[in-house]
């Protein structure tokens, strides 16, 4: 992905971000990790239309990509909290950024969009797929934050 500075991004996505940081505080959040990475993802599509019709810049996605990372690994630190093991979804960061990277790699329209879109939605469909699955889990260690006193 580009490295471009962070400031690229627009300002309602760093106040998103803003946001998201506090409800991720508590490492055994895994509800509040689990809606900012959800946001990250909303987020990141959101800004690849946008990219997609000149209205976003690659920067932008990119700092959207680098904002499901650091959300991705705070859920994964979530559940593992709980002991609730994520192993087989780890693979996931690396491979949104594939079909990211050529989408970013040829010049933004919608028609590009459109061949690279299924295979970003297909990962991020794994995505929910694996975080839905730990459901059962989720709620058989108490499906409450660590201070929780019930």
């Amino acid at each position: 992905m580009a490295s471009q500075s962070r400031s690229s991004a627009s300002s309602s996505s760093s106040n998103i971000t803003g946001s998201r940081a506090s409800t991720s505080r508590n490492q055994g959040d895994v509800p509040g990790t689990v809606r900012s990475l959800l946001l990250s993802t909303k987020q990141l599509q959101d800004l690849l239309k946008q990219w997609s019709l000149g209205q976003a810049t690659e920067g932008q996605v990119s700092d959207a990509y680098v904002q499901i990372g650091q959300d991705f690994n705070n859920t994964i630190r979530a559940f593992a909290y709980h002991q609730i093991d994520l192993s087989d979804i780890h693979s996931i960061p690396g491979e949104l950024r594939v079909p990211l990277e050529q989408c970013l790699g040829e010049d933004p329209s919608p028609e590009v969009l459109q061949n690279y879109m299924p295979q970003v939605k297909q990962v991020l469909y794994k995505l929910l797929r694996g975080l839905q699955a730990r459901q059962d889990a989720w709620r058989a260690a108490g499906g409450r934050m660590p201070s929780d006193t019930r």
